[in-house]
This record gives structure tokens, sequence and C-alpha cells, in this order.
């Protein structure tokens, strides 16, 4: 079982709630309350970086298609490589979904 670094009460309970979400629209409602425009932009942005990266697209177009600058580029990058493998595990999953 994954013990994450962040573990807290807080987050166990955030987590709870997003996966009691039922609908995409449930998705929209909660996550505009919950984050400004620029959070959700930048985790959006950042998800198709994961995307790209994952379909060895470069990071020149990388950044030209979604306007990331090279440090999230990077950083996503470092993520996909060294991360826990969560990008990996819902990038699998979509692909199986055909998204």
């Amino acid at each position: 079982m994954y013990e994450s670094k962040l573990k807290s009460r807080e987050l166990d309970t955030l987590f709870k709630a997003v996966l009691s979400l039922k609908s995409e629209e449930e998705c929209y409602m909660f996550f505009e309350d919950l984050c400004t425009v620029a959070e959700l932009s930048a985790i959006g942005q950042r998800y198709k970086v994961a995307q790209m990266l994952r379909d060895k697209t470069t990071c020149h177009a990388i950044a030209e298609k979604t306007g990331a600058s090279t440090a999230t580029i990077s950083r996503v990058n470092r993520s996909l490589n060294y991360g826990t493998g969560g990008y990996d595990l819902v990038l699998e999953r979509d692909k199986k979904r055909g998204e």
C-alpha cells in the first residue's frame, strides 16, 4: 500500500470528498468552488503536459501548444520519471477509456 509523505486528516477528508463525486458536472461544481480559476488552469495544464510527454512530444512543441513554461514541463517530466506513479495510473486508465 502506498504511503504518502503528505498524508493528513484534512487531505484524507478532501480525497474522500473527491471520490464521492459521481459525474463530470459534479466535479466542475466542486472544483470551481474549491479552487481559483488559475489553480484549475494550472492543474489542467500539468495534466495535458503529462499526456504530451507520454506521447513523446518535444518540450518545444508542448510549450507552444499548452503555454506551459519549461520549468513546469520539467517538473511534470520529473514526476513522470521519479514520482509515485500517479500520473501513469491515470494516463493508463484514460488510454483504456479511449480519451
